[in-house]
C-alpha cells in the first residue's frame, strides 16, 4: 500500500491550498478515506473523511465551511481543498485509509504572513 501526499507548502492567512493523496496497492473505491493533521506538540486529529463513493463526508468543527474533501475513484486520489486558511491550520497533514489502517508520509502546511 502506498499513499503519497502532495500540495502542501506555505500559504498566507486567508489563502488556499489543495492537498492530494495518490493511493495504490489496494482497492481505492472500496475504502473510506480521511485526512488527519498533527501540529507541533499536539495530538493527531481527524480533519475530514469521505465515504467510498463520495456521497458522505464528515469534518472537524474547526474546518467546517472552509475545507472540502473529495475523491476521484478513477484516479485513485483523494483531495483536500483548504480555503480561508488560518495560522492554526499549520500542521503536517496525513492521508489515511480506514480499511487496513494505512498512513501516508505527510505533507507540511504552514500558514503564516
Amino acid at each position: 500500500v502506498q499513499l503519497v501526499e502532495s500540495g502542501g507548502g506555505l500559504a498566507q492567512p486567508g489563502g488556499s491550498l489543495r492537498l492530494s493523496c495518490a493511493a495504490s496497492g489496494f482497492t481505492f473505491s472500496r475504502a473510506t478515506m480521511s485526512w488527519y493533521r498533527q501540529a507541533p506538540g499536539k495530538e493527531r486529529e481527524l480533519v475530514a473523511s469521505i465515504s467510498r463513493a463520495g456521497g458522505s463526508t464528515n469534518y472537524a468543527d474547526s474546518v467546517k465551511g472552509r475545507f472540502t474533501i473529495s475523491r476521484d475513484n478513477a484516479k485513485n486520489t483523494v483531495y483536500l481543498q483548504m480555503n480561508s486558511l488560518k495560522p492554526d491550520d499549520t500542521a503536517v497533514y496525513y492521508c489515511y485509509v480506514l480499511q487496513g489502517n494505512y498512513w501516508g508520509q505527510g505533507t507540511q502546511v504552514t500558514v503564516s504572513s
